[in-house]
């Protein structure tokens, strides 16, 4: 049987799959193999993950939650998913300040891809982490914290770097969050763009590039009844206009803890189309929001007719080496794509083209076409570290130019 990504449109090359159970047994597979990687919970949709020689999954490796409550802080097995990891810390009173739209990914693969939420004040997963272990080329244990001088190359790092075998990520006090949606946000209303993005702790605009909705996550309440010229959604509403709502988190401004709020998706439903559907993400400065926003909308013709839908959200700059918000205030405009590979990825490329003015740096997991260039301090980690490749894969070595 083909192992494959979520998705299914990519296969994975490996010739052995190992399912380590103890951090000894990793650590003499990865001192013993040429060539490995390991692999997250497949959450990509190019060959990020890809393994030319062997792939490790560490789904039976140990999978406890350590929470220190003096530090604010919690170590978790690379494997943990948010989903997992999220009602363990509420109960302890604890939070994260930022998760993805899905909690069913795991905490190591989302951060090494750069995966993020959205929040004006609030930074990608990556930036919650204070220390990380992994295995590194000779099978031995290297741990880097914050304050290294190579932990900011270390956090994302797509794989290239070793196997990470747990990350100790910063807390804050456990909140509640409402959810709203708003509906018929007009182009017009792009004047306003800062204020929509700033009107709550998590604020999400999906569209189609021609209707428009916001997603408005806030500690406080929504009362305006006209909120930029929006209405209120008179009932539950899946991202996707034609999909039902029962496994989105709850909306209508009901309260509800951190965790089933900042999520768009339940953990106990498949997320969003279970896998029939492609996805690419564009970061770009702050700055060029608007007048990137703009010039999709006026190629939204184009961009339909193999589109579910996009989101635009936005996130706080971070100093990590390959995180696409490293030392920039970013939005991030994300396509949802139908399932047909030949249709979606010309107009990738148009979407790129069009971007292009405005300083687009690509989602490390979804599918784009311009690769940007490696910066010069973490291209001079990944050799030192491993000088022989032995975690590399095509991804990789097209990225550090080799």
């Amino acid at each position: 049987m083909t192992l494959t990504n979520w998705a299914g449109n990519t296969a994975f090359r490996a010739k052995v799959v190992h399912h380590p159970t103890s951090l000894s047994e990793l650590q003499s597979l990865v001192a013993g193999s040429p060539q490995v990687r390991a692999l997250g919970s497949g959450h990509s949709f190019n060959d990020v993950a890809d393994a030319p020689g062997d792939l490790v999954v560490l789904d039976r490796m140990p999978d406890a939650v350590e929470i220190d409550s003096a530090a604010a802080s919690v170590r978790v097995p690379a494997r943990t998913t948010y989903a997992r990891l999220a009602p363990i810390l509420h109960q302890a009173g604890f939070a994260l300040a930022n998760l993805a739209s899905l909690p069913h990914i795991s905490v190591a693969g989302s951060v090494a891809t750069g995966t993020h939420g959205s929040g004006d004040a609030v930074q990608g997963l990556a930036a919650a982490v204070s220390a990380l272990d992994l295995v590194t080329a000779d099978g031995s244990v290297l741990t880097l914290s914050r304050g290294d001088a190579d932990f900011p190359g270390a956090v994302v790092s797509l794989g290239a770097l070793g196997i990470v075998t747990t990350l100790t990520l910063d807390l804050v006090p456990s909140f509640e969050i409402r959810q709203y949606v708003r509906e018929g946000l007009k182009v017009d209303a792009l004047a306003h763009f800062d204020e929509i993005m700033g009107g709550g702790y998590s604020v999400s605009l999906f569209t189609d590039w021609r209707d428009t909705r916001v997603w408005v996550k806030t500690t406080g309440e929504l009362t305006a009844d006209d909120w930029y010229g929006t209405r209120a959604a008179d009932g539950p509403r899946h991202p996707l206009p034609a999909m039902q709502a029962e496994s989105c988190t709850l909306q209508l401004g009901v309260p509800g803890p951190w965790h089933e709020r900042l999520p768009h998706f339940r953990p106990d439903f498949e997320p969003s189309g279970a896998g029939d559907e492609l996805q690419t993400e564009l970061i770009l400065p702050r700055r060029h929001a608007v007048e990137a926003l703009r010039a999709l909308f006026a190629i939204g013709e184009r961009i339909r007719p193999v589109l579910h839908i996009s989101e635009v959200r936005s996130i706080a700059a971070d100093d990590l080496w390959l995180s696409p918000f490293r030392g920039r205030d970013s939005v991030g405009i994300h396509f949802t794509w139908i399932k047909d590979v030949a249709a979606v990825m010309p107009v990738v490329e148009l979407v790129e083209r069009t971007l292009a003015p405005f300083e687009p740096l690509p989602h490390w997991g979804k599918l784009f076409t311009r690769r940007p260039g490696c910066p010069d301090d973490f291209r001079e980690l990944a050799r030192r570290l491993d000088p022989a490749g032995k975690f590399a894969n095509d991804f990789t070595r097209i990225l550090l130019g080799e």
